[in-house]
């Protein structure tokens, strides 16, 4: 009996779209187990806590894939280093990374490169559904702040955060994702 495969779906996830939940279904076709790693940036500021992106995702995975599917994911949270140390860390043999543009294809492919040369990993991308090809968390921030429905962009469970006053208390409250502009 063959031994079970392990993927790392890495990402920031802030916040998670549809398109995250698609890839990450996927995966779950194509592997026996899938991390989801939510990597911190020390970089960066994030519009929603580590915490909060690791609980919505898994809210999100729970509601939209089946049991035995939702069962064999796992979401975490990665801070900072190396993304193939992370994956040695936990068993994987692959990362998984959805493409939405050539912009995308640009991206990953040096870093699909450098992941193989330094461990050994190999880099699955899957070509993003039609129906999420133009969606990313900053354009689901964007609409959200200027006061439009991002409904067809998130699964339910990230929908219900962002209709709560205090979603996106993270790191910026002056910029909470959440909010919502006021005119005046």
């Amino acid at each position: 009996m063959p031994s079970p495969t392990r993927c790392v779906c890495p990402g920031s996830f802030d916040p998670p779209t549809l398109g995250h939940v698609d890839v990450v279904a996927r995966a779950a076709a194509l592997f026996d187990e899938v991390v989801v790693a939510v990597h911190v940036n020390p970089s960066k500021t994030p519009h929603w806590s580590a915490q909060q992106r690791v609980e919505a995702l898994r809210e999100c995975l729970d509601e939209a894939l089946p049991q035995r599917d939702a069962a064999r994911v796992r979401v975490e949270a990665v801070e900072g280093g190396l993304l193939v140390d992370h994956v040695r860390s936990v068993g994987a043999t692959a990362v998984v990374k959805g493409l939405r543009s050539a912009t995308d294809v640009e991206h990953e492919q040096p870093m699909a490169v450098v992941n193989r040369d330094l461990a050994g990993v190999e880099t699955v991308l899957l070509v993003a559904d039609p129906r999420w090809g133009h969606v990313s968390s900053s354009l689901v921030r964007q609409v959200h702040l200027l006061g439009g429905s991002v409904a067809p962009y998130v699964p339910p469970a990230v929908l219900r955060r962002l209709q709560q006053p205090d979603t996106g208390s993270g790191a910026r409250p002056t910029s909470r994702l959440g909010a919502r502009p006021t005119t005046g």
